[in-house]
């Protein structure tokens, strides 16, 4: 299936990492990467400090296009890598209109 033909999910979460919506976001991901479909995922506000989690790591090296609230970050200080692009709202909204599907983990 060529890149433009496939299904686009974005995800949306702004929960702490001890919350159970990194599971659930987690696992959303890894299924839809596994049914060919590409995933897009924004971190914003608490959900921010979940960049340091494995398992996005290891999404973002199977294909996951992984986003980071720019504003967020500094203010929960955590610190960018290369895994996720800095981002602000805009980027946010253009991800929105331009998925297939969008869910939100609030």
């Amino acid at each position: 299936m060529a890149t433009r033909d496939k299904k686009k999910l974005g995800l949306l979460l702004s929960t702490p990492p001890q919350h159970p919506n990194l599971e659930t976001v987690t696992c959303l991901a890894e299924t839809a990467l596994a049914s060919g479909c590409q995933v897009y995922l924004y971190l914003i506000d608490e959900g921010t400090r979940a960049m340091a989690d494995p398992r996005l790591n290891a999404l973002s090296d199977r294909g996951l296009k992984l986003f980071v609230c720019a504003y967020g970050a500094e203010r929960h200080h955590v610190p960018l890598s290369g895994k996720a692009t800095p981002c602000g709202l805009v980027v946010l909204s253009d991800l929105i209109k331009g998925c297939d599907q969008f869910v939100s983990f609030n």
